[in-house]
């Protein structure tokens, strides 16, 4: 088993939060080997639920920006691959979703996710935009 909490991602152990993203397959489209960006990444999201087993090990994370009102974009959803399909990728989603009630929660898929969402009760999207480096 395992327990979703909310946490604050400065707070966090980079190197560990790293390791959690290679065990996910995200660290393939994440600056995991530049850890000061890393760690502004983690410090700047507003909203950071973590997943961990009894054991007291990282078994996922949810990283958010929210303005709690209105739209959480959940950027992050990482879950090792040892606990994927087993309820916790939907867990974080949840405690995500209960931490800004009100906000309607938005990501972008990774290309291996893509039939994941819509079995959790998300709608797909067909206007969404992106402007950067990383297309």
């Amino acid at each position: 088993m395992w327990t979703c909490e909310r946490v604050v991602g400065a707070d966090l152990d980079v190197e560990e939060v790293i390791g959690l993203y290679r065990a996910s397959t995200l660290a393939e489209r994440r600056p995991v080997a530049d850890g000061e960006r890393f760690a502004r990444m983690l410090a700047g999201a507003n909203l950071v639920v973590v997943a961990r087993a009894d054991d007291g090990s990282l078994i996922g994370i949810a990283r958010s920006i929210t303005d709690g009102a209105y739209a959480t974009y959940l950027s992050d959803l990482a879950v090792d691959v040892a606990y994927q399909g087993k309820g916790v990728g939907r867990d974080l989603i949840r405690v995500t979703q209960e931490a800004a009630p009100e906000a309607d929660v938005i990501l972008l898929s990774a290309p291996a996710a893509v039939g994941y969402y819509p079995h959790i009760g998300f709608t797909r999207h067909e206007s969404a935009w992106t402007l950067g480096t990383r297309h």
